[in-house]
């Protein structure tokens, strides 16, 4: 168990490029599973796009409505990271190697660099998978399997942030 009153909050940053599809899935299943461990005070989870394209939108239609099938609600707004969330989060997790260039190419120096993690690092089920895949091209099945990939890399993520944490 997690001794809360004697940490602060994790703060728990997800990104992708659009911040419509991914990202906000991510963030949306890891509060489900801190949620699930009765953890909701010791976390804040957060999600955000390399680009601006859908800044202030609510996440991809069809995301939705797979997520929610899952029983998860995506409900945030679309926002654009920027060098000052290094300040703010304590993790950044990325979703494939496009946005860890971008995101670690906006660090400005080791500490911040250290803090961007790749969620296929954290893959259990689908150890060896690279990524996750963008869905926003493609097919139903894809949706489906961005939020497979997710759910595998949360329950690894969260995990890992407990014991870190203990």
């Amino acid at each position: 168990m997690v001794k809360s009153e004697s940490y602060k909050t994790t703060n728990i940053l997800f990104i992708c490029l659009g911040n419509i599809c991914r990202s906000p899935a991510a963030e949306a299943v890891m509060r489900h599973l801190i949620d699930l461990q009765g953890l909701s005070h010791c976390f804040s989870v957060a999600s955000a796009a390399i680009g601006p394209w859908h800044v202030g939108e609510l996440p991809d239609s069809r995301m939705r409505r797979h997520a929610a099938r899952r029983g998860y609600q995506l409900n945030s707004r679309g926002q654009q990271f920027n060098a000052s969330y290094f300040n703010r989060f304590d993790y950044v997790i990325v979703m494939d190697e496009e946005n860890y260039r971008a995101v670690t190419s906006m660090a400005r120096n080791e500490e911040e660099r250290g803090k961007v993690l790749r969620m296929r690092d954290y893959f259990n089920t689908y150890k060896g998978r690279h990524s996750v895949p963008d869905p926003y091209y493609g097919s139903d099945r894809d949706f489906d399997i961005a939020l497979d990939l997710i759910e595998d890399g949360c329950q690894q993520l969260l995990q890992s942030f407990i014991r870190h944490r203990n």
